[in-house]
C-alpha cells in the first residue's frame, strides 16, 4: 500500500513551488515563450528601444516557435571570464542562441548610497573601488563633479598629471582586456603578455601614489602626492616597452586564423542600435561613430594634444579588438606629449577650505594639525546645488550625478557606469550566434561588474 495521499502531493508542491520561487530572478529571469509578453520577447531578441517605445520588427520574434523546440540554461553565475560575477540565461536551439538575458545583482556593493554617508574627502576611496581595472578615471569622474559644485580652477600641472595618469590607467585597462580576451579564445600567451606589460603600469603606480590598484590619487582640487623623482625616465621606458610590444600582440593575433574566425563578422551591433541603446566606449566607436569625450566635449588638455579618435567599419568581436589595440598607441602619445609639456608649480589648489596643509607643518603648528583634522573629519562644505559631468573611460561615458545641499557630503550621488548601459547590448550581439561564441561576445564588451552592481 502506498503512503502517499492527497495531502502528502499538495505539501511536496507547495515546497516545490516556494523553493521555485526562492531561487527565480523574477522579472529579471528569462522566462518560457509562452510566458513571456511580445514586447518582452523582443528586448529579450535585441530589438532596441526608441523614445516611442520597441522598434520591433514582428520577423525577429519567431512567435510560432515552441517552448518544446528550445532549451533554457544558465551561463554563470560564476564564470571566470566576465571581470566579477554576471549570470546569462540563453534560450538556444541546439547551438544557435535565440534569447539572451544578463542577470545582474549578485555583488550589491551599494557603492552610491554609501557615497551618500561619506564626505568628500572620503568620496573618492569609495568610487575607485566601483570600476577596479581604470580607478584613476572612477576618482577624475567624481572629483571633477565635486570641483565643478565647488567652483575650484585646478593648476596646470594637476591638470596635466591627472591626464597623464589616466592615459597610463587607460593603457593598463587595454592590457588586461587583450590578456583576458585571448586567454578566453585559447591563446595563453596573450594572457601572459598582457599582465607582463601592465605590470610596468602597476609598478609606476605604486611609486607614485603608494598602491598599484584603488589609488585615492585624484582627490579634489589636484592629485593627492606631486610625481616622484624620475618619473620621465620612468614613463618614457613604459611607452617605448609597451608600444613596441603592440607590434607583437599584433603579429601574434590579427594575422591567426583561428583568431579570426572567432572575431571577424561575430557578435555585429550597428552605429544606429548602439546609439539606440546609449552604448558608448570602443563599442560604439567599432561601429564607425566617431565619439570619444576627450575629443568631443573636452576635458583636462586633451584639447591640448594630438591623437586620433580609433573607429572601426563593421561593429564585430574584431573591430573592438582592433579599437581597443590601437587606442593603446594613441594613449601611449598622449603620454608622451604629457612628459614633454608637463608644467612646474603646484599640484593642487592653495585652498584651506580644500587642501590639508603641508606634512611639514603639521609638526610645527597646532594650527594646521587642527586644519588637517578637521578636514579629514569632518570634510569641507560644498555649496547646494546639482551637477553632472562625464569623462571618457577605457569603457565608455563614465558620468558622476552629485546633489548638494551644502553639507561636507552629499545629498544624492549616481554614476553612468559605462558597463551598466554597455551590457544591455549583449543580447542583440548574441542573437543568432552560436552559444560556442557567447564568452568571446561577453570579453568583447569588457564589462566590469563591480561597476554594473555599484
Amino acid at each position: 500500500m502506498s503512503d502517499v495521499t492527497p495531502e502528502t502531493t499538495v505539501r511536496v508542491a507547495e515546497r516545490v513551488e516556494r523553493l521555485t520561487a526562492e531561487t527565480s530572478e523574477g522579472p529579471q529571469g528569462l522566462l518560457e515563450r509562452r510566458a513571456t509578453e511580445l514586447n518582452e520577447l523582443g528586448r529579450e531578441v535585441g530589438a532596441v528601444l526608441r523614445g516611442t517605445g520597441l522598434a520591433l520588427d514582428p520577423r525577429d520574434v519567431d512567435v510560432e516557435r515552441s517552448d518544446d523546440e528550445t532549451m533554457i540554461i544558465n551561463m554563470g553565475p560564476a564564470h571566470p571570464s566576465t571581470h566579477g560575477v554576471l549570470r546569462l540565461m540563453l534560450e538556444l536551439d541546439g547551438e544557435y542562441v535565440l534569447r539572451t538575458k544578463p542577470v545582474i545583482g549578485y555583488l550589491h556593493t551599494g557603492m552610491e548610497k554609501t557615497g551618500e554617508t561619506l564626505s568628500y574627502v572620503q568620496g573618492a576611496t569609495n568610487v575607485t573601488r566601483m570600476d577596479y581595472l581604470s580607478p584613476i578615471s572612477n576618482e577624475l569622474g567624481f572629483c571633477t563633479a565635486v570641483e565643478t559644485l565647488l567652483g575650484v580652477e585646478l593648476p596646470p600641472r594637476a591638470v596635466w598629471i591627472r591626464m597623464m595618469m589616466a592615459e597610463l590607467n587607460r593603457v593598463a585597462s587595454h592590457l588586461v582586456w587583450m590578456a583576458t580576451n585571448g586567454m578566453d579564445l585559447g591563446s595563453t600567451s596573450m594572457m601572459i603578455y598582457g599582465f607582463r606589460e601592465r605590470e610596468l603600469i602597476l609598478a609606476f603606480f605604486e611609486k607614485t601614489t603608494g598602491l598599484r590598484m584603488n589609488t585615492n590619487y585624484v582627490r579634489p582640487g589636484g592629485v593627492a602626492a606631486d610625481l616622484p623623482d624620475g618619473w620621465e625616465d620612468d614613463v618614457t621606458v613604459i611607452c617605448d616597452t609597451i608600444l613596441e610590444r603592440t607590434d607583437e600582440y599584433d603579429e601574434l593575433l590579427t594575422g591567426q586564423p583561428i583568431f579570426r574566425g572567432r572575431m571577424e563578422g561575430v557578435a555585429p551591433i550597428s552605429a544606429e542600435e548602439a546609439m539606440a541603446l546609449g552604448v558608448t566606449g570602443p563599442i560604439l566607436r567599432s561601429t564607425g561613430v566617431a565619439w570619444d569625450l576627450r575629443r568631443t566635449m573636452p576635458y583636462l588638455a586633451y584639447d591640448q594634444v594630438d591623437f586620433d579618435v580609433i573607429v572601426g567599419t563593421y561593429g564585430d568581436n574584431f573591430d573592438r579588438f582592433a579599437v581597443r589595440l590601437n587606442e593603446i598607441r594613441e594613449s601611449i602619445r598622449i603620454v608622451r606629449q604629457c612628459v614633454e609639456r608637463m608644467p612646474r608649480g603646484d599640484y593642487r589648489v592653495q585652498d584651506a577650505k580644500v587642501t590639508p596643509p603641508p606634512r611639514a607643518r603639521i609638526d610645527e603648528s597646532m594650527e594646521a594639525l587642527i586644519h588637517h583634522f578637521k578636514l579629514f573629519t569632518e570634510g569641507f562644505q560644498v555649496p547646494a546645488g546639482e551637477v553632472y559631468t562625464a569623462i571618457e573611460s577605457p569603457r565608455g561615458e563614465l558620468g558622476c550625478y552629485l546633489v548638494s545641499d551644502g553639507s561636507p557630503h552629499p545629498f544624492r550621488m549616481h554614476v553612468r557606469a559605462p558597463s551598466f548601459v554597455n551590457l544591455q547590448a549583449v543580447p542583440l550581439m548574441m542573437r543568432g550566434g552560436m552559444v560556442s561564441d557567447a564568452i568571446t561576445v561577453i570579453s568583447s564588451v569588457d564589462p566590469i561588474m563591480g561597476e554594473v552592481d555599484r
